[in-house]
């Protein structure tokens, strides 16, 4: 679970990233291996394991042995926490918002 602000940034700088957005998506619908995940990218096998260890990093996703090879997991109660920081945002705007329009009709 997430609960520091140090944890949150990981969480969102992982997120940041187009590429480990990428591989979290695919991650997401089922478990991959390393190997299976770069045949994807046109980047080398070790810039996909850095992008994962940043995953792993901030509790994104996890990795267990299959054989010879890492797969990689998905952490979902992560991802829950992600939806909730920004559904808490947007809470916040849509409240600020409604205040200004009340306001604006007042005058």
């Amino acid at each position: 679970m997430v609960e520091s602000n140090a944890q949150l940034d990981s969480l969102f700088a992982a997120l940041s990233d187009s590429t480990r957005r990428s591989i979290l998506s695919r991650v997401v619908e089922f478990e991959m291996s390393i190997s299976e995940i770069a045949v994807h990218y046109k980047l080398t096998f070790a810039a996909i394991s850095k992008h994962i260890q940043v995953l792993e990093k901030a509790n994104l996703v996890t990795k267990r042995r299959r054989g010879k090879e890492q797969v990689v997991i998905v952490v979902p109660s992560t991802l829950n926490v992600a939806r909730e920081q920004i559904e808490r945002y947007a809470r916040m705007w849509d409240e600020r918002f409604n205040n200004l329009e009340t306001l604006l009709k007042e005058k």
